[in-house]
């Protein structure tokens, strides 16, 4: 059974930078990529960015070109690096796989004005 955890977050101010981290234990065989998402306060969880095993890797549009998803095969890590940080960028962030596995708790980024 794989384990997620991410890490990583925390209250930072408008325009300023955090890196997320999404550790991934036990067996990870089969997965074809892997996630990031967010879910605000009282909304729906959205998918923030996605990166393929081929490399490729797919944003929202909110988040392009402030984020960058990417990962370190030998430490079973997928991370997100936000940059350039909005108050509406604040939310739980969660990391998952395809296929999925079960959610992890999430790490909270708040981005205050």
């Amino acid at each position: 059974q794989v384990q997620l955890v991410e890490s990583g977050g925390g209250l930072v101010q408008t325009g300023g930078s955090l890196r997320l981290a999404c550790t991934a234990s036990g067996n990870i065989f089969g997965i074809n990529s892997w996630h990031w998402y967010y879910q605000a306060p009282g909304k729906q969880r959205e998918l923030v960015a996605s990166l393929f095993n081929d490399g490729r890797t797919n944003y929202a549009a909110s988040v392009k070109g402030r984020f960058t998803i990417s990962r370190d095969n030998t430490k079973n890590a997928v991370y997100l690096q936000m940059n350039s940080l909005k108050p509406e960028d604040t939310a739980i962030y969660y990391c998952n796989s395809f296929p999925p596995r079960p959610w992890g708790q999430g790490t909270r980024v708040t981005v205050s004005s």
